[in-house]
């Protein structure tokens, strides 16, 4: 038997024309006649799912419901003994779920003139391509219903007390903050710059820059960075050949190409314009996650969104005690939840810098001050540690009043499991508790150092460049070949692949030199280096594509990467002229002096002749 829903007034839906109201179906929730309703089993407005019932169908067919208005009431079929209302799985799918059915209506339905839709894919195409572009509604409603499911399992005691100690907290840390920074090139160049794209690229370079890389390491690099492309449109203009012989020894060489491609595309594609957002940043830019994205937002464009890096993890996770594992998808959301809870929306950037920098400087993985941190009152790693020593003391009765986690019911998921117990010994490093992670891959390789001692402008070596895609993408490396970790089949095969890039060469002066282990993300490399001078040959002139012979000052600047460089000072060491049967460089670097004891350094400094300051060096040359 089929049931008439009750006529319902229209409805206007998001992107319609005024002139085509949309009249919404009937929700049924009972055993009874269909009652009207305006919400659907999620809890969001029916509104929302129309769209995603409009792309199901042809636009301007029967019961396309945002193409047109419908002249008549909705007809349900009854299945059973109730009408299930519109469930959470179906949105968007244009189609109802459970056992209630719609059925077309048999009235016309008017469709949209062409020229009106034509209109209307004109403009989206142009707001998706606009830097302004504002996030797709579905995925931010998806991302925040996640944040309130993730928290609604979650004990109390891993979460804030409400607005005064999340207040308490962003004031202690931005206080702190604000007179303990580090004074680091990429936030002065964000403080002092005006146009807004410019800020975003500075902060852009350093995000990337500092993933997986240490600070001192980056202030450098980024430097040189940004003196030879100070703004997106130099960098667009760069090749990815110098790209690559700037980010040369700085690691995770994909990041300097995204980088590169990001560039290009905001100048060629996006017109000039960063996105503003952190949704749009990550939408639109190759090679930017959700945390880079949300630290351009946040620090260049002042949006209030919170980032998650390591140093954050590790502060969270002692803040609030969380020890599961901080990879696990549910404690990574939780933590997300958390960063967004805390960040300050008058300071955004200032905040999250700053809970960086308590995890860099302060709450340290190994060894953390807890005396000078600011939110020590707030931490409840701190406070266990407290309650501890105080049982361990047994000074006072009974035990002291310290909030402990209490699930409702069963183990709670963000503690660290009952096999993983408190380590008094580790204190607050107790948290955050990581998985153990799988060993690096073993792999071997052959590798030889080509040089022709005799070659006009003096002696060059060869290098080829690697493919584009995979491991250190493009950069050069001396041949080499993937085999077996030793045989015959090593030398021959690495012979072949000298002989396809340099001809025919003499075999018998293919020499071993030693080996060089180079450990990668996931990979621990042995290379095998070999070592051959073509001392009476006629010098090679001409190479196919993909070669190129250098000589040692251009080696030394190419796109190489560190392991290279590792290979080449082996085969410095054992060539001829240096100290025969050693291993290592005649020279050591003062880095790889050992220090000498106090009482030899003052021996050292008592029988130093003494030289007057304004004594000629034995290197100065003559004026």
């Amino acid at each position: 038997m089929t049931r008439r829903a009750p006529r319902l007034s229209s409805w206007r839906v998001r992107g319609a024309s005024a002139s085509y109201p949309c009249a919404a179906p009937a929700v049924g929730d009972g055993a009874g006649p269909c009652r009207p309703s305006r919400r659907v089993a999620d809890g969001s407005d029916f509104r929302s799912h129309l769209p995603g019932l409009a792309r199901r169908r042809r636009p301007g067919a029967r019961g396309d419901l945002c193409a047109g208005a419908v002249r008549g009431p909705m007809r349900w079929r009854r299945v059973g003994r109730s009408h299930a209302p519109w469930s959470a799985s179906g949105a968007g799918r244009g189609r109802p779920s459970g056992k209630a059915i719609m059925k077309k209506p048999r009235t016309a339905v008017r469709s949209r003139p062409r020229k009106q839709a034509s209109r209307q894919e004109g403009r989206e195409k142009r707001v998706l391509s606009s830097s302004q572009v504002k996030p797709p509604t579905p995925n931010g409603l998806a991302r925040r219903q996640e944040e309130v499911v993730v928290q609604a399992s979650v004990s109390p005691y891993h979460l804030f007390r409400g607005t005064a100690e999340v207040r308490a907290f962003r004031e202690n840390l931005l206080r702190w903050y604000d007179r303990e920074k580090r004074d680091l090139p990429w936030r002065r160049r964000a403080e002092g710059e005006v146009d807004l794209d410019r800020r975003a690229y500075a902060v852009w370079v350093s995000e990337v820059m500092l993933q997986q890389t240490q600070v001192a390491t980056v202030i450098d690099y980024y430097t040189r960075w940004m003196q030879k492309w100070p703004t997106l449109q130099d960098l667009a203009s760069a090749s990815l050949e110098g790209v690559n012989q700037l980010w040369a020894g700085l690691g995770y060489y994909s990041r300097g190409r995204r980088l590169h491609e990001g560039a290009r595309k905001v100048v060629e594609e996006l017109g000039g314009h960063v996105p503003r957002t952190a949704e749009t940043l990550q939408q639109l830019l190759p090679g930017v996650g959700r945390y880079t994205a949300g630290a351009i937002a946040s620090i260049a464009f002042g949006q209030a969104t919170g980032v998650v890096d390591g140093n954050v993890v590790r502060v969270l996770c002692r803040v609030r005690a969380i020890g599961a594992d901080s990879s696990s998808a549910l404690v990574s959301q939780h933590l997300w939840s958390l960063a967004q809870q805390l960040v300050d929306p008058a300071r955004p950037g200032d905040l999250n810098q700053a809970a960086m920098e308590l995890g860099a400087t302060v709450c340290t993985p190994q060894h953390p001050r807890c005396s000078q941190c600011p939110v020590r009152s707030l931490c409840r790693a701190h406070q266990r540690v407290e309650r501890e020593q105080l049982l361990a003391s047994r000074s006072l009765p009974g035990s002291p009043d310290v909030e402990e986690c209490a699930p409702g019911s069963g183990q709670c998921r963000l503690c660290a499991p009952p096999s993983e117990p408190w380590d008094p010994t580790l204190g607050v490093t107790n948290f955050p508790r990581k998985a153990s992670r799988r060993p690096p891959r073993e792999e071997c390789s052959a590798t030889c150092v080509l040089e022709q001692p005799r070659a006009v402008g003096g002696p060059r070596i060869l290098l080829v460049q690697r493919p584009n895609s995979g491991l250190l993408a493009g950069l050069w490396e001396f041949p080499s070949v993937t085999t077996e970790p030793s045989g015959q089949r090593q030398r021959q095969a690495l012979l072949q692949e000298l002989q396809r890039w340099a001809g025919p060469l003499p075999a018998t002066r293919l020499r071993h030199l030693g080996q060089v282990v180079h450990t990668f993300s996931h990979i621990k490399l042995t290379y095998e280096v070999y070592g051959l001078a073509l001392e009476g040959e006629t010098p090679v002139t001409t190479t196919p594509p993909g070669a190129r012979w250098l000589t040692r000052e251009e080696f030394h600047t190419a796109a190489v990467s560190t392991a290279m460089k590792k290979v080449f000072r082996v085969y410095e060491g054992r060539r001829p002229g240096a100290c025969k049967g050693s291993k290592r460089s005649p020279v050591s670097t003062p880095s790889s002096r050992k220090k000498p004891s106090p009482g030899q350094q003052l021996l050292d400094s008592f029988f130093r002749p003494h030289i007057p300051r304004d004594a000629p060096s034995l290197n100065s040359t003559a004026q």
